[in-house]
């Protein structure tokens, strides 16, 4: 019998929104929110202020960014690339990644399990 950690598992009451009225960019900083959470991944919304990035880092879910408003510049395993407003982008699991944003942006954070 399967046992599900409801400690780990989030999900929402299903309605339309506007996902860039979630959140909003705030001076000097990086603002989350999480919409949805399960093991094996999640929903985040993120509004950076212009030149606000998360460092390079790795992680082991597959990944991918759609920006909502702005622009970032998002280097995948040493590779750059400028992701705009309408744009996705796909991360594979494992691979160091940063990003930046170029002016106040946001972005829309899907993470899956492998």
């Amino acid at each position: 019998m399967r046992q599900e950690n409801h400690t780990k598992r989030r999900t929402a009451e299903p309605h339309p929104m506007r996902v860039t009225d979630l959140i909003d960019v705030q001076k000097d900083a990086i603002v989350s929110r999480e919409m949805l959470k399960c093991v094996g991944g999640g929903v985040t919304v993120f509004a950076f202020d212009q030149g606000q990035g998360l460092s390079e880092h790795t992680v082991s879910h597959e990944a991918a960014v759609h920006v909502l408003e702005g622009e970032f510049e998002i280097s995948i395993a040493g590779k750059l690339m400028v992701v705009r407003e309408g744009e996705m982008v796909l991360m594979p699991a494992n691979k160091p990644h940063a990003v930046k944003a170029n002016q106040g942006s946001k972005m829309i954070l899907v993470m899956v399990s492998n």
